[in-house]
């Protein structure tokens, strides 16, 4: 490429920056962690059309700071190398003047770009950085700049953030206010978080062409899949069955795979690009962490919007989906834990821990008004509560509030969109 041919791609890549910083933006949870001042690189990761780049640009907006801008997910880059690196920033001091805050948007598309980040993080530059693969941001981040960086994650719309981007008020303090709230999820338990989808009346096609997006660009050819049909089979029967716990054994003998450590990897490359998040189970003895794991999709769009997939209808999974990754929004950033508790007499969906110490213990259950339903669910909380001694029980349902005491201990039984636009 060319020094005018890049000179010219970076003016126009202005002008749409400039035009962008115009517009109003949904406000994100995330954009209060990012630090524009640090010396570390700032990261914000996640999956595709979660709205990564937005989320920067409304930090940059409310910052009133001189940033230049690169954004590398432009199809005229798609052949440059690192040699074109220094090409590009030479362009950017003579189109943006002197700048010490650089935006780099999509950066991994770029082989060996984090030795042009050590390179800049050295000369005192202050970046923000986006990326779609965590693998890739988080290992090779963590090995060439040894933790020059703080990572932030960014998932699809939380519910609050959904009626934010509807102009819906979160208060509930009335009926009316309830109502409209409670038509609100209804919506987002079957739409999801994935902020272009709401606008788009043809759902299933955008989250089709999304998801072969991830699989064939961010997965098959940066790891070099070679059995490309058994992967894309492997990864949407993922999240036709999510959440499901995870047997390699069983997906190695479903598709063919040469043996479960092919499998294993398959599923976190789909875990590695954000397609699903894992869950670990809740033990003292660390093997068992590590190998007993459940898989959520990271939005409840991807359960049901795609070709030949069945899941939808389960309100129950959906409801499960959206605790997990609303936990991981309120409490992964914070330096919490999440994980499951399971044993032969019950189990819990989420145990939220900070270190050793088990913080809360919540189970979700979109309709609890089977009397059997009621009980399992309940007797899940007490038998985790008693194995961990924890006594913050919380059980998230449909439409339900009530305060309830069994075995002297109190459980607090909430309605999800009531625990999901908490403060």
């Amino acid at each position: 490429m060319t020094r005018e041919s890049i000179e010219t791609a970076l003016r126009e890549q202005k002008d749409e920056f400039e035009e962008k910083k115009q517009q109003d933006f949904c406000s994100r949870s995330e954009e209060e962690l990012v630090n524009l001042n640090s010396n570390l690189a700032q990261v914000v990761i996640g999956i595709r059309r979660s709205g990564k780049s937005t989320l920067c640009m409304n930090v940059i907006k409310k910052s009133k700071i001189n940033f230049a801008y690169v954004n590398f997910d432009d199809e005229r880059f798609s052949s440059i190398n690192s040699d074109d690196l220094n090409a590009i920033l030479e362009s950017l001091y003579k189109i943006y003047g002197d700048f010490n805050h650089l935006f780099l948007d999509e950066i991994q598309n770029i082989d060996s770009w984090y030795l042009f980040v050590n390179r800049l993080l050295r000369s005192g530059m202050h970046l923000l950085i986006t990326g779609s693969n965590a693998k890739l941001l988080s290992g090779e981040l963590a090995t060439h700049l040894t933790g020059r960086y703080m990572q932030t994650e960014l998932f699809p719309f939380s519910f609050t953030e959904y009626c934010g981007y509807k102009k819906l008020d979160t208060n509930h303090s009335t009926t009316k206010e309830k109502g409209l709230l409670q038509a609100a999820f209804s919506e987002y338990l079957k739409e999801g978080g994935f902020p272009e989808l709401l606008e788009e009346t043809r759902k299933q096609s955008y989250i089709n062409t999304l998801v072969n997006n991830i699989l064939i660009n961010d997965i098959e050819k940066r790891y070099s899949i070679k059995y490309k049909a058994a992967f894309e089979q492997l990864a949407n029967h993922l999240l036709n069955n999510a959440p499901s716990s995870i047997n390699y054994k069983d997906l190695q003998q479903t598709f063919g795979l040469k043996s479960d450590h092919t499998a294993e990897n398959y599923v976190s490359y789909c875990k590695n690009a954000y397609l699903v998040c894992g869950l670990h189970k809740y033990s003292a003895k660390s093997k068992i962490r590590i190998r007993d794991e459940k898989a959520y999709a990271v939005d409840v769009a991807l359960m049901n919007n795609r070709q030949n997939s069945f899941s939808g209808e389960n309100l129950g999974w959906r409801l499960e989906t959206i605790v997990f990754i609303e936990l991981l929004r309120r409490y992964r950033n914070q330096g919490f834990d999440i994980y499951y508790y399971n044993e032969t007499a019950g189990e819990c969906d989420f145990v939220i821990c900070q270190g050793k110490t088990v913080y809360q213990l919540i189970q979700v259950s979109f309709d609890i008004s089977s009397p059997k339903t009621f009980k399992r669910e309940i007797n899940g909380l007490l038998l985790a509560s008693e194995k961990t001694g924890c006594n913050n029980l919380l059980l998230i349902t449909d439409h339900d509030e009530m305060q309830i005491t069994k075995d002297n201990k109190n459980i607090s039984v909430t309605s999800a969109y009531s625990w999901l636009v908490e403060k």
